[in-house]
């Protein structure tokens, strides 16, 4: 009912009540996973991350697993911001889509974790780039083309995106 209230947060602290009232019935992991989807959507990625945990603990053997994992992977996914902030985000996201994948191959979840897995290495790709080109404003040649040479070898950028710099940076060593 809160949730479809817009209410998230209260949403999720009912879930929590039910599951706390209910913790051998049928609805117990159901409701865990409600909370933990409560949070994500409220944007409190940590909180849902920590339900989602204790939830993998306390149901191993439930059902819904591979949402769980969905919903891990994409806490993750959300807390990326760009190629120049922190790159846990984006390795916990990979680590956890590629989790899904070897795990539940045949699922939707899959489905969307190969294309989420694109778009990691995409950034993961800029990221590279972006220390490659500072390298290169401070004249740094070795280690810029060491981060190029990251790119190619990881098959993280279209070739075409990345010949360019690589070429004059090689030329002006």
């Amino acid at each position: 009912e809160k949730l479809n209230e817009n209410d998230p947060f209260a949403a999720a602290d009912k879930f929590l009540e039910a599951e706390l009232l209910f913790p051998q019935s049928k609805w117990a992991p159901q409701s865990a996973l409600m909370a933990s989807y409560s949070y994500y959507l409220q944007n409190y990625y940590a909180k849902a991350l920590l339900n989602l945990s204790r939830y993998l603990k306390t149901y191993p053997n439930d059902e819904n697993l591979p949402y769980a994992h969905y919903l891990i992977a994409m806490c993750h996914y959300e807390m990326i911001e760009d190629e120049k902030r922190d790159i846990k985000p984006l390795i916990e996201a990979k680590k956890n889509f590629i989790y899904i994948l070897d795990r539940y191959p045949n699922t939707d979840f899959a489905l969307d974790a190969k294309f989420k897995l694109i778009l990691i290495d995409n950034i993961l790709a800029s990221k590279e780039l972006y220390i490659a080109k500072y390298y290169m404003s401070k004249k740094k040649w070795i280690p810029a083309l060491n981060r190029f040479k990251n790119i190619i070898n990881n098959e993280l950028l279209l070739f075409v995106q990345l010949i360019i710099p690589f070429v004059n940076n090689y030329i002006k060593i």
